[in-house]
């Protein structure tokens, strides 16, 4: 395996180092909008608000129980006792540990210890100079009791957001059900059903300069007061956990003193993001008035794209005027947009590209030949060759350490290495490799088997079918069809995003017929081959309508995908 990228902190005096590096960057960023913004600048009224949350319940042992024993045994060197430890002994303290938590819930008030964290300096992905402070991501690591209660509140408050519908549909970012798959799963699905209307697509991505760091707190109340509707004590919790915070980083055996935190969500805590989203809840009311304008967020990234037929390229100018809109709000909001990391990609014919060129006038210095959009490499005509050759040589990167420690792990622990450095790359968002050529699921398939080969000691010309058989793993194209169809049986449960969900609509005939009860799904109308016959409205409904009524009609997902694998295996090695 590879060794992990060298932390330039070998002091205390490098921890010092790297605290002020983190201070100062949040500080440049919030002064370099201090022009703009001010203390409750970014607060102009939301929409009328009932209250959705003014107290928050006590929880009960049970429950408390419950909850701890899902959560990971990650310590925190401010933990008194190691995370492993306390939960041995949970049964035990338990009752004094509820105390302290109802107490919190219920007087709205945060014990301060809670407030502390320690950094570690993380990567912010592999490539980067692990020499330069900033190449790191400061993530916060919080005292295990901070994140018992973070987990009730960020439970009591997702239940009531989701009731109400305050979330944003089209913010897939640390959601149930959401994930970057299916925010990509959405976006490439439009584009190739716009570009089979015979319509020119242009995405722009957009990423923050340290988002999470430079959240106002006068800001963030009033978005849970105005915006989401909190109050009472539950709005005095939420001050309390955002007042008096303080951290400090620390490496190895080195640490360096505390600093007050005036600004900011911490990033690795359990709230944080989701209070991030709440904080970015007006922008989707800027992006809606853009009517040619389809959006998406995944946490702090956001996707803007817009359609049009080549007689229309003038929509184009929406983009820009759209782009100048987010970048005046998040001027206000203490937010900063990364131009250095902005990208556009045309999905266009050729020949309208110097029109469109033109259209787009500064952006137009922005176009990539490909974009690197939550983990996924597009190109304009969304092959995905690009990103199936990067995968591919990852992959077999992976797979040669892998095959050096074949002599010293058990078949077992050799399984696990390959499930989480192989299997997990080939099945990430693999729900949109319909778009795949047939050359491409070929070198996929290549890597399973090679995977196979190294797992079950068989040599380079061993027959695959009789390995794949062995080891119970579904060849590459059935995967992509296992993923897409626990989607659909998903969106039809209402167990998926909502976008997601539009996208699948049952089959109604203009007259009574048997079919109607048979939970067939309507297969929509495509001109092309490569465009929209590519796309999940037009693969997922397919892919449905062609399972055995006994399977479509299954009434959990753990059977549905006990049940669709066995079927598929069935064909796939029939």
């Amino acid at each position: 395996m590879p060794s992990p990228p060298a932390v330039p902190i070998h002091s205390n005096d490098d921890c010092e180092k790297s605290l002020s590096f983190f201070i100062e960057k949040v500080r440049s960023v919030r002064s370099s909008l201090c022009h703009t913004a001010g203390p409750g600048s970014g607060s102009f009224p939301g929409p009328p608000r009932p209250v959705i949350l003014d107290t928050f319940s006590p929880v009960s042992l049970p429950e408390l129980v419950r909850l701890v024993g899902t959560m990971k045994s990650s310590s925190c060197s401010l933990d008194t006792l190691p995370t492993s430890l306390l939960k041995d002994v949970f049964q035990s303290i338990g009752p004094c540990v509820l105390s302290i938590m109802n107490s919190s819930l219920l007087s709205g008030q945060v014990p301060e210890h809670f407030k502390e964290a320690v950094v570690l300096p993380l990567l912010k992905k592999p490539g980067l100079d692990p020499s330069l402070l900033s190449s790191f991501r400061p993530i916060s690591n919080l005292p295990f009791m901070s994140k018992i209660l973070e987990k009730v509140v960020a439970k009591q408050l997702t239940a009531a957001l989701d009731s109400h519908g305050i979330f944003d549909h089209f913010q897939s970012g640390f959601r149930r059900a959401h994930s970057t798959e299916t925010a990509l799963l959405r976006v490439t699905n439009d584009i190739l059903m716009q570009s089979d209307a015979g319509k020119c697509s242009v995405l722009l991505l957009l990423d923050l300069t340290a988002a999470f760091d430079t959240v106002d707190h006068y800001t963030l109340l009033d978005r849970l007061k105005n915006w989401v509707g909190v109050s009472g004590s539950a709005l005095n919790w939420f001050s309390s956990y955002l007042t008096g915070r303080s951290f400090s980083v620390v490496f190895s055996k080195f640490k360096s003193s505390s600093a007050p935190l005036t600004s900011g969500v911490p990033q690795g805590s359990v709230l944080g993001p989701l209070l991030f989203i709440l904080y970015l809840l007006p922008l989707q009311h800027i992006l809606s008035s853009f009517n040619d304008i389809s959006y998406h967020f995944y946490a702090d990234d956001i996707q803007l794209y817009v359609s049009f037929k080549p007689q229309d390229v003038f929509k184009i100018q929406t983009l820009q005027k759209c782009l100048d809109s987010v970048k005046s709000w998040m001027n206000h909001n203490f937010l900063q947009l990364n131009e250095a990391k902005t990208e556009v990609l045309v999905c266009a014919p050729d020949s309208c590209l110097p029109q469109i060129i033109h259209e787009l006038g500064s952006l137009a210095s922005f176009i990539k030949p490909s974009v690197r959009n939550l983990g996924v490499t597009l190109d304009p005509v969304l092959s995905l060759d690009s990103h199936v050759g990067s995968l591919v040589r990852s992959c077999f990167y992976h797979l040669k350490n892998i095959a050096k420690l074949s002599p010293v792990v058990s078949r077992s622990e050799m399984e696990m290495l390959i499930h989480s450095f192989i299997s997990s790359r080939l099945d990430y968002c693999n729900s949109i490799f319909t778009c795949l050529s047939k050359k491409s699921l070929e070198r996929l398939q290549i890597v399973q088997n090679a995977a196979a080969r190294l797992l079950t000691k068989s040599s380079k010309f061993s027959h695959i079918t009789p390995l794949l058989m062995q080891l119970h793993w579904l060849p590459i194209h059935y995967r992509v069809h296992f993923k897409i169809l626990v989607l659909t049986y998903r969106a039809l449960n209402d167990q998926a995003p909502v976008y997601i969900k539009d996208l699948v609509q049952p089959y109604t005939p203009s007259r009574s017929l048997r079919s109607c009860d048979q939970g067939l799904l309507a297969v929509k109308r495509t001109r092309l081959k490569t465009k929209g016959d590519r796309a999940f409205a037009t693969v997922a409904p397919s892919l449905w309508n062609s399972l055995p009524l006994s399977l479509r009609s299954v009434d959990s997902v753990f059977s549905f995908k006990k049940q669709l694998k066995t079927y598929l295996f069935k064909i796939a090695f029939s």
